[in-house]
């Protein structure tokens, strides 16, 4: 396996092209199979997490091309369509499981394996199995898939989500949009994903309305056409690398970024010393001066503090002056990476769904191991400012979310490489 090795001391200087976003490009290549023709995406990001959906969608009959090196995926789901999502490939990624409500809505029938992905905690589908049963469907759990079918076209219904969970609303809305008659989903996911899948599926012809609020309303239709659509900006890879300069030092201007995209994170920033001034072309981040104020943090759904930073922001406060408090509140274990920060020196107590870090002047470089996707990262951005030297092992878990960071943060000034394994 890779690592990355990173010698910390750099002040980084430049800009970084933020990518498009995964949790996007996941959710809208599925949109696929509600359509018969041509769906293509624009601002493609190049990951394996991409990769391991276009393997999926293949199996079950879509065609998949990625053109323009790797940055447009045109697809195309003509037919026939294969209804079993197998486990060797869901097994490496939750995001998944979105075939299934797209897969019901269109054959009327479904058999997918239960997703995988990184191990930060349980990753229930009950949500998403109450919200198609309450369309009609009849779901069963059975040797470790879910073997899903309607008798005729799913209905509209009232849906009251107990959380307001991401995928449940992504794999709702997409059903929905083929349904018989009005789906209502009350307590809806409000991130930005939601709102580019909306955008995307009414270009091809849904009719949807308050996407990014609490209450979304979907009109079934009869069919579904093509569409060309862009995929919204990374916010997590946005806010990654505006830390990198907070944590290191220097300036660095995130080429695509947006601020309603990362509000709750920047006024974080903020309050931490850090600024972030809106650029014509992006975001502008440094430091204030001196070390950065401790914060606390909670995680929460968006419009909240992201808990995909929340590893990355802990790596920012292992250095700061004073104590702060990080609360994950939307999934267990996703603490990992402590254990890994305090072999480089941290000061980190957890206890149940809080982490205390008690800063420290400087880290020192560390063999460490990447436990998760944002896991990974946040050992990188720590490494950034650390005393010496610091490999990351295990790192095939970032290049499920992260193009080329170590290509990224050396054009700024970083001293990072990636070191192939044996």
């Amino acid at each position: 396996m890779d690592s990355i090795v990173v010698t910390g001391g750099a002040e980084l200087r430049g800009e970084i092209p933020i990518a498009g976003a995964k949790n996007a490009c996941l959710t809208l290549m599925p949109a696929t199979l509600l359509t018969e023709e041509p769906l293509t995406l624009m601002n493609a990001p190049r990951l394996s997490d991409i990769k391991t959906m276009t393997l999926l969608l293949q199996s079950l009959g879509a065609e998949v091309q990625s053109l323009q090196d790797n940055r447009v995926i045109a697809m195309s789901s003509l037919g026939p369509i294969n209804t079993l999502a197998d486990y060797d490939i869901v097994r490496k990624m939750r995001a998944s499981n979105l075939v299934l409500g797209p897969l019901l809505a269109r054959e009327g029938h479904a058999t997918v394996s239960l997703p995988g992905g990184c191990a930060i905690g349980a990753r229930p589908m009950d949500i998403h199995i109450a919200a198609l049963e309450a369309m009609g469907a009849q779901i069963e759990l059975k040797d470790g898939y879910l073997h899903a079918t309607t008798p005729g076209r799913l209905q509209g219904a009232h849906i009251p989500m107990r959380f307001a969970s991401v995928g449940a609303t992504e794999n709702t809305l997409m059903a929905a949009t083929l349904a018989k008659g009005t789906t209502v989903i009350e307590n809806a996911a409000r991130e930005p994903e939601i709102v580019d899948l909306a955008a995307c599926l009414s270009k091809m012809g849904a009719q949807i309305e308050g996407a990014g609020t609490s209450r979304i309303e979907i009109q079934g239709v009869d069919r579904l056409g093509g569409a060309t659509h862009p995929v919204v900006t990374d916010r997590i890879e946005l806010g990654t690398y505006m830390l990198a300069p907070a944590i290191c030092g220097g300036e660095v201007e995130c080429i695509g970024g947006r601020m309603e995209l990362v509000t709750a994170f920047a006024e974080k920033l903020d309050l931490a010393g850090i600024s972030v001034e809106e650029t014509a072309r992006g975001l502008k981040v440094k430091r204030r001066n001196g070390r950065v104020n401790a914060i606390d943090v909670k995680t929460e759904p968006f419009p909240g503090f992201p808990t995909d930073l929340q590893a990355q922001m802990m790596a920012l406060m292992c250095t700061a002056d004073g104590v702060s408090h990080l609360e994950e509140t939307i999934f267990e274990n996703r603490f990992m990476h402590a254990p890994e920060l305090l072999r480089m020196g941290a000061d980190i107590e957890v206890q149940g769904g809080t982490a205390k870090v008690t800063g420290v002047e400087r880290m020192k470089g560390a063999p460490v191991m990447a436990t998760d996707l944002r896991a990974s990262v946040s050992l990188i951005l720590a490494g950034l400012a650390a005393e010496g030297e610091t490999v990351v092992n295990r790192v095939y878990h970032l290049d499920r979310g992260y193009e080329h960071v170590e290509e990224k943060l050396s054009a700024v000034g970083a001293k990072i490489e990636r070191v192939p394994g044996v």
